[in-house]
């Protein structure tokens, strides 16, 4: 059994709780228990694709624009915000020894903007709940190594997500 250790910070709501009243967000919060059973049932799912340890840290942060556009700059060069940024602790490819994993095996963080998961929930059709959860999965699996350099690596990462998402009861429509 996959234990996890998720570090949740919930920005958004502790900096601009009304813009979170105004947007809706106060009541598609997804409650830290959620996310830890969302994040025990993929991470069981993933099992395979895991570093052997004992048990997993992973940092989720949920912010606005604003701050998701400053992390973006500092480390992607890129001064827009973004719906969900991945800055995975673990090379791929680096061989583990299991004496030396600590515990518990630190993945990475997962930052994703309510700002922007608002906007593409509503141009999606469905909840901010769902939106978020998508982009947590999609942070996770790049935590994890995958990638979407090309068509067909961004199709099975998408796949993957759909996977994910179908575990903890949503079930989303995607146009590959």
């Amino acid at each position: 059994m996959v234990q996890v250790e998720l570090d949740v910070q919930d920005c958004f709501l502790e900096s601009s709780p009304e813009a979170a009243q105004a947007c809706g967000y106060m009541n598609n919060q997804v409650s830290p228990a959620t996310w830890e059973d969302w994040f025990h049932r993929w991470l069981e799912i993933l099992d395979s694709s895991l570093p052997p340890a004992p048990s997993y840290e992973i940092g989720l942060r949920l912010t606005d624009d604003t701050e998701i556009q400053a992390i973006n700059a500092q480390y992607r060069q890129q001064n827009k915000p973004t719906d969900v940024l991945a800055f995975a602790a673990l090379e791929v490819d680096l061989p583990q020894n299991p004496e030396m994993v600590a515990e518990p095996l630190y993945l990475g963080d997962i930052v994703v903007s309510i700002n922007t998961a608002q906007r593409q929930a509503g141009q999606q059709e469905h909840s901010l709940s769902t939106e978020l959860a998508w982009l947590t999965a999609h942070g996770l699996l790049h935590l994890l190594g995958w990638d979407h350099p090309d068509e067909e690596s961004l199709i099975a990462m998408l796949q993957q997500q759909v996977i994910l998402l179908e575990a903890i009861g949503i079930n989303i429509n995607v146009n590959y």
